[in-house]
């Protein structure tokens, strides 16, 4: 059996896994080393092929998980839980709630915007969600808000951390596709701000047409409105120094968020943080990081297994030969993501797919040396890394409030 064969058995034994409940860290993990151990046994016989596999088990991972780009997630995790036991995310949901609680859906509308505010400096879907599910969800509850549409508020709200900087999910993209980090998170703000606004729309249409799903909240006086900036103040200066940091070339990503990191927490302290809010807040991060990392563990096995296995160049190849339009393909591919969505979770299932499906969107485009105008897309090669991250995380984004994972429902 030749190593492509092997590389879709292997594919197939990982996708029943997952389907049968085996968590994506673990069905990755089992999958890339059973599929290790057939290729080299099938090359120099059972005992060295085993020896070789459980070796490169051993090792890649350690390798890969420890780059200085990964250790950029812990730090904005922690960022975002430390001003959740601070106060700061409480203080900007009452800015939001008085400046747009008036409107139709108005505490939806200030969930969104809030949730927006807190994923620049979270960078973790999860955690977004988790926060304003304690925050947001009882305070829409109180107003009469249907239960079913105030905790789908704030699940979607939530998934606009995936795409605001400083999204862990596009960084994993960058490390995957090995592209420039800063770029792709810059690139994520202004779709990510734009998201905000459709779901806000979103939310204020369906309260006018439906009365009982969100009635707005009492009218607040300007002066009222203007009391509560000083305290969102805080978050939007941690937001302002990441991004001149990053953009401004002042420093990498991991160093703006470990600086970021440093602020919040000196403002925590100003604030009276306790020492039993600072150890819920190391914990939660240590928990979420713990989750992202044993993910990313499991399916770096695999994705050397798919090198291995030359699954990557053979379905690069297949794709490209098929008579179809480079923006047809590409359709597909998005749509089979949808599908992936509905059972796996986001972060897995990008790093599952992508160095499979990147070097075929980069070949369906014109090649990794192509320029703009003799592109497929109309982008550079570089450009289409970039534009093709964010569609793929925004497909990626759905896959979190897509039963019947859905984890930011479940959260």
């Amino acid at each position: 059996m030749d190593s492509v064969s092997i590389g879709l058995w292997v594919t197939g034994i990982m996708l029943v896994l997952v389907v049968i409940g085996v968590r994506v860290a673990f069905a990755a993990a089992i999958a890339g080393f059973l599929g290790l151990l057939w290729v080299f046994a099938a090359r120099m016989g059972f005992e060295k092929g085993f020896m070789v596999a459980l070796k490169m088990a051993g090792t890649i991972p350690h390798s890969k998980v420890s780059t200085l780009a990964l250790s950029l997630i812990p730090t904005f995790i922690l960022i975002g839980f430390l001003a959740y036991h601070a106060g700061l995310t409480r203080a900007l949901f009452e800015a939001a709630k008085r400046w747009v609680g008036w409107l139709p859906g108005g505490m939806g509308v200030a969930t969104v915007f809030s949730a927006a505010g807190f994923a620049a400096v979270s960078g973790a879907s999860v955690a977004t969600s988790a926060v304003f599910a304690r925050i947001a969800v009882p305070e829409m509850l109180k107003l009469g808000y249907d239960k079913r549409f105030a905790s789908g508020v704030v699940a979607a709200s939530g998934t606009l951390a995936s795409l605001i900087p400083p999204s862990a999910i596009l960084v994993i993209y960058a490390i995957i596709v090995e592209q420039d980090v800063g770029a792709l998170l810059m690139a994520g703000f202004l779709p990510g701000a734009f998201s905000a606004l459709v779901y806000a729309a979103l939310v204020i249409s369906m309260a006018t047409f439906k009365k009982d799903f969100g009635p707005p909240a009492r009218g607040y006086s300007w002066k009222e409105r203007f009391e509560t900036l000083p305290g969102a103040l805080p978050i939007f200066f941690v937001v302002g120094i990441i991004v001149v940091c990053i953009y401004g070339g002042i420093g990498t990503p991991t160093e703006a968020g470990s600086l970021g990191a440093f602020v919040i927490l000196c403002m925590a302290v100003y604030k009276g943080m306790s020492i039993g809010d600072l150890k819920g807040a190391l914990m939660e991060t240590a928990k979420l990081t713990v989750m992202i990392f044993s993910i990313i563990w499991g399916v770096l096995l695999y994705v050397r297994f798919l090198g291995f296995a030359d699954l990557p160049s053979a379905f690069s190849d297949w794709i490209t030969s098929l008579d179809q339009s480079p923006m047809m393909i590409l359709v597909l591919i998005l749509l089979a993501y949808a599908v992936l969505g509905m059972f796996m979770d986001a972060i897995g299932m990008l790093l599952l797919t992508l160095p499979v499906v990147y070097p075929a969107v980069i070949a369906l485009n014109g090649g990794p040396d192509v320029t703009a105008e003799a592109s497929a897309f109309g982008v550079s090669a570089v450009g289409c890394s970039i534009w093709f991250g964010i569609i793929v995380v925004k497909m990626a984004e759905f896959c979190l409030i897509t039963p019947p994972i859905g984890l930011n429902c479940f959260v």
